[in-house]
């Protein structure tokens, strides 16, 4: 049963330069068979190559130096890919591979890129040696269903409600091989409470499968938000979702309410938890990242419910702090998105003035229409105005008279952050439906006070208590900009494991330890399949050993010997007569450079982040794997 070997493609004829010979091609080359392989594979290897050394909690960091001489220092897997320009197609589906398991997880981009570079390497191999690439390719796709199958099934704790512990343990495994590293005690603390403080009902339309199920989720619904008003409401719906038919589920509805008046306006989510399963989602875009200069990083705080912005107020005159008045009236801000400025015709607008005289009104009239502007925000209420756009000392007066602190040049994005946080609107012009100039109260956010407070060099602007959905300011500190740009990035990295965590409950343990049992496993698997394929799976296996491997070597140990010790343990876990359950968490220990049970010890990961990990990495593999013909137009020639 040999396979007979692909004699070599007879290169010169096919990119001859006459057109005779070919009859196809007038202007480019191709390139086929085992030479656009073996081209692809050396350049997804060599982009691996660049960021192998920085997998770990001992990985190194890059320094990045672009064409104007911004200089850029990283960890982070998918910035260092990013910021390069990659000429070769098969090297760019890498970079992409990376930006999306940084979209889609947030971490474990480093990994996936060296998985994937390791795939293409080995299932290069087995071309060289005669196999066909599709039967590489079906062994792949079965040894990836194999290894998420056995994932899931042996490797993933559920968490049922997860402890503190476990998350602080995941932020802080995803941050071991950042900067941030050696303080991961106090941002992993950091991170997680800043998740757990955006924290959002997902919808109740999603749950609300059958009548009965509706009728569960609507008091649930109710009896978080606290007011039995809405809980009689909403069990209320969902009596009218449930057919009267149903007898049980009629009387669930009528018993609701009355337990979500026991309930009262308890916030205890273990308690709503136990009555139905209540999602949450966790949206990251309302944490919001400040970076100041100066002090130490251990200075960096969140502001819990508050919402710092990166803007100083206008001028001097204006109060540095507006708080709510005791008779519990909340500050109102108003966000604009227009110009405050002393009004000024339209371009292209000529007035014509026939008597001099007038020349002195159309002045005053100009000054009038933002006075009357200015005049409709602060009567609806607002007392911290800011503005995307500038304000002049035209309007600047009116604000200070007012006792109105005004801020301009706001970030557009922090303002609709800021709009989300407060409950308000972003405004972008004060016309209505009839024409005429108004504001409507409606658009202004609430929140308890809103100081202007010094940080480092500059001024921001806080806003304590904000009264809309979740929002979270974390501020950074730090020496230099590298720092804090690097200290954002790790950060993220951590922010979306612990979002992970708390919306999907599974962990696995991290430190090489996943990878080592899925080759185990995946080896022993080969050998039950009768076809071609187990070689592939045989080298899906050992090419997942890569990450231990890798991590060893970083770590400056004896990679082949320690990574031998945690494939024997994970053998020996593996056997049927073994009776050590913990032996299958085993994983390295990088410091000392030996081999423990990574559980225990707190390494930890969220359970999709690996999956998905995995399965980007297959299938970027076989996206490469897969070409074998590359044909290269000549660029048009310049006239």
């Amino acid at each position: 049963g040999t396979v007979p070997s692909t004699p070599p493609p007879h290169k010169e004829i096919m990119s001859a330069p006459n057109p005779a010979s070919s009859g196809l091609f007038l202007n480019g080359q191709r390139e086929t068979g085992q030479d656009v392989r073996v081209g692809n594979v050396t350049a997804a290897l060599a982009v691996a190559n660049i960021v192998k050394s920085s997998l770990g909690p001992v990985g190194l960091d890059k320094m990045l130096v672009d064409d104007i001489g911004d200089v850029l220092i990283t960890n982070d897997g998918a910035t260092i890919l990013g910021q390069l320009e990659v000429e070769h197609p098969a090297a760019r589906v890498l970079v992409d591979l990376a930006q999306l398991q940084d979209h889609e997880v947030g971490d474990g981009t480093t990994s996936v890129v060296i998985v994937a570079a390791e795939l293409l390497r080995r299932g290069n191999d087995l071309v060289k040696n005669g196999i066909h690439p599709t039967t590489i390719i079906s062994g792949y796709r079965t040894a990836l269903k194999a290894a998420v199958a056995y994932l899931k099934r042996d490797m993933v704790m559920s968490v049922s409600a997860l402890s503190d512990d476990h998350l602080i343990q995941a932020a802080k495994t995803s941050m071991s091989s950042k900067i941030i590293g050696k303080e991961s005690d106090f941002f992993a603390r950091l991170a997680v409470d800043a998740v757990k403080s955006v924290r959002m009902r997902s919808s109740a339309a999603d749950l609300a499968g059958a009548g009965a199920a509706a009728g569960g989720v609507g008091a649930g619904a109710g009896a978080a938000a606290g007011g039995s008003e809405a809980a009689a409401s909403a069990s209320a719906a969902a009596a009218a979702v449930a057919p009267p038919a149903e007898g049980g589920a009629g009387a669930g509805a009528a018993e609701a309410p009355a337990a979500a008046a026991a309930a009262g306006s308890t916030t205890d989510p273990a308690a709503a938890t136990k009555k139905e399963k209540v999602r949450y989602k966790y949206p990251l875009s309302a944490i919001h990242i400040l970076k100041a200069h100066g002090k130490s990083s251990l200075e960096s705080h969140l502001i819990d419910g508050g919402f710092a912005i990166n803007a100083q107020r206008a001028a001097q005159g204006m109060p540095t702090a507006v708080e709510s008045s005791g008779d519990g009236q909340p500050v109102k801000i108003a966000m604009l998105d227009m110009n405050l400025q002393r009004h000024r015709m339209a371009m292209g607008v000529q007035v014509i003035v026939k008597d001099p005289a007038e020349i002195e009104n159309i002045k005053k009239r100009e000054m009038d229409i933002t006075k009357e502007r200015i005049r409709k925000i602060i009567d609806a209420g607002a007392r911290v105005v800011l503005t995307t756009k500038g304000v002049d000392d035209l309007c600047m007066k009116y604000f200070v008279e007012a006792g109105v602190i005004a801020a301009r040049r706001c970030n557009k994005d922090d303002l609709k952050r800021l709009a989300k946080a407060t409950g308000g609107k972003v405004v972008t012009t004060m016309a209505d439906m009839e024409g005429n100039e108004t504001f409507d109260a409606d658009c202004l956010g609430t929140c308890d006070a809103v100081r202007e407070e010094r940080i480092g060099d500059g001024e921001m602007i806080y806003a304590y208590g904000c009264g809309g959905g979740g929002a979270s300011t974390i501020v950074l500190r730090g020496a230099n900009e590298y720092m804090l740009d690097e200290m954002d990035r790790a950060l993220h990295d951590s922010l979306c494991v612990v979002k992970r965590m708390l919306e999907s409950n599974t962990l696995v343990p991290g430190g090489g330890c996943v990878e080592a049992a899925l080759s185990v496993y995946l080896e022993e698997f080969a050998t039950t399949l009768e076809s071609r394929e187990q070689l592939a799976i045989q080298e899906f296996a050992d090419a997942l050993l890569v990450i231990p491997k890798t991590l060893a070597v970083n770590a400056a140990k004896d990679s082949s010997e320690l990574v031998a010790k945690l494939r024997a343990h994970h053998a020996k876990s593996q056997r049927d007569d073994c009776d050590d359950d913990t032996l299958k968490h085993t994983g390295l220990d990088l410091i000392n450079g030996e081999i423990r049970d990574n559980l225990a010890a707190g390494v930890v990961e969220p359970a999709i982040s690996k999956i998905k990990s995995l399965r980007f990495a297959t299938e970027a593999a076989i996206t490469i794997l897969r070409i074998d013909d590359r044909i290269t137009l000549n660029p048009a020639a310049q006239q």
